[in-house]
């Protein structure tokens, strides 16, 4: 394949392969078909497009070419679903490809987010189902967010979509009265899915083209439900931490921690529209953990008037957070907030008590709280445990500008 062509294809697939595939699974209700003719069509790409060159519209040449294939295998099946097929199409003229450009769009991304949401399936599976064949992360990516095996996960992505099969669960958005029942779910995936871009300073990682689509989704949602203010909390809480993505990288490209930041380069359009929607939120009277988290990062943003950080508070929301919804994730931040606030002996305190009651092993295989560990022990003096630490967090294979700057931090100790 041309260096051309195959740039061409792996910009296609980076920016509009997770719509395909949406559009894919609406017109035809079954995620493995979906992901199997998206399959298809990219290794025809690499075939096609080396002989003739790159189409005018790669993605619209993507989903039509999956379309197709996708009709093939809807034709072969020995046993058919409830699922209705439509008449297979013509092959495509110019004019219908162009016409094909809008239809794998943001209305397929979010329907699919409600159908994997369902409530016949687990909560976690539900979640994790979205993150995979919506947001296309890996296995072993979805994996480390819940700290568990590549194996296990796996299990439940299959279970998941046999679940779907077996119930005929219909590709379509609920009923407004109905979405309450799937709401936790659907916000949860995009706080995982935002969560798995924004660690990836440098947006190199396969998540990265999920900050941008959390950000749109959550104002979308924001503005199809007003009144829950969890909703309103999760689109505030993604705006104030992207805000500060302009700070995020040195000129060296490795990552700034968040505590040493340049807040002048901060985006206060967004940080403004996460106070107007916490604003909104608050006056109706309902609270939440979304809402808690928010909270949190406009505490960090508060930095930009005051010049300092009132770590106390935010070790105060934590607490409150942790009554709410218990997480491993938050009692490591909470003992990195307590390092700052009190000093590094607390915060390590406070992270030994997260090691004695969360699964050892896989705690231990979890990059945050590894940098978690070398900052506290590197603010207490303690450098070579800080060394080892750091170490640790550089075998779980960090992204460039983390693995940069944890390189820099162990050089430094070294010396």
């Amino acid at each position: 394949m041309s260096g051309d062509a195959e740039r061409i294809l792996d910009e296609a697939v980076r920016r509009a392969g997770d719509r395909i595939r949406a559009a894919l699974a609406m017109r035809f209700r079954d995620l493995d078909r979906a992901e199997e003719a998206f399959a298809f069509a990219s290794l025809r790409a690499v075939e096609t497009w080396s002989r003739d060159g790159p189409p005018r519209d790669p993605a619209a040449w993507l989903y039509a070419v999956g379309r197709r294939r996708a009709f093939d295998l809807g034709r072969r099946a020995t046993v058919r679903q409830a699922a209705v097929f439509d008449v297979p199409e013509p092959e495509p003229d110019p004019e219908t490809l162009l016409m094909a450009a809008f239809e794998p769009i943001p209305d397929e991304r979010l329907r699919l987010i409600f159908v994997c949401c369902h409530p016949a399936l687990a909560p976690e599976a539900r979640i994790a189902l979205t993150l995979r064949t919506l947001c296309g992360l890996s296995v072993a990516r979805i994996a480390r967010a819940w700290l568990t095996s590549e194996s296990a996960m796996l299990q439940r992505l299959t279970r998941a979509k046999r679940k779907i099969r077996q119930a005929a669960i219909r590709f379509e958005i609920p009923e407004p009265d109905s979405w309450g029942e799937r709401l936790e779910a659907v916000l949860t995936t995009l706080e995982i899915a935002y969560a798995q871009a924004y660690e990836d300073a440098a947006g190199a990682a396969d998540a990265a083209d999920m900050a941008g689509e959390a950000l749109r989704l959550t104002g979308l949602l924001a503005d199809l439900l007003p009144q829950e203010p969890e909703v309103l909390g999760l689109a505030a809480l993604v705006r104030l931490t992207e805000a500060r993505r302009p700070a995020r990288l040195d000129d060296g490209g490795a990552m700034i921690p968040l505590s040493e930041q340049d807040v002048g380069v901060w985006d206060r359009r967004l940080i403004g529209e996460a106070a107007a929607l916490m604003r909104r939120a608050a006056t109706l009277g309902r609270s939440g953990p979304y809402q808690l988290m928010a909270a949190i990062h406009a505490t960090h943003a508060a930095r930009m008037e005051t010049g300092v950080t009132a770590w106390g508070d935010v070790v105060a929301l934590y607490d409150v957070l942790l009554m709410v919804r218990p997480s491993a994730v938050a009692q490591v931040n909470r003992a990195v907030a307590l390092g700052e606030a009190v000093g590094p002996e607390a915060g390590l305190a406070a992270l030994a008590e997260v090691a004695g009651i969360a699964d050892a092993e896989r705690l231990a295989g979890w990059l945050p709280y590894q940098a978690a560990r070398a900052g506290l022990y590197g603010k207490a003096g303690r450098d070579a445990e800080a060394a080892e630490a750091l170490r640790a967090a550089l075998k779980l294979h960090p992204a460039p500008a983390e693995r940069l700057f944890l390189a820099r931090r162990l050089g430094a100790l070294s010396h």
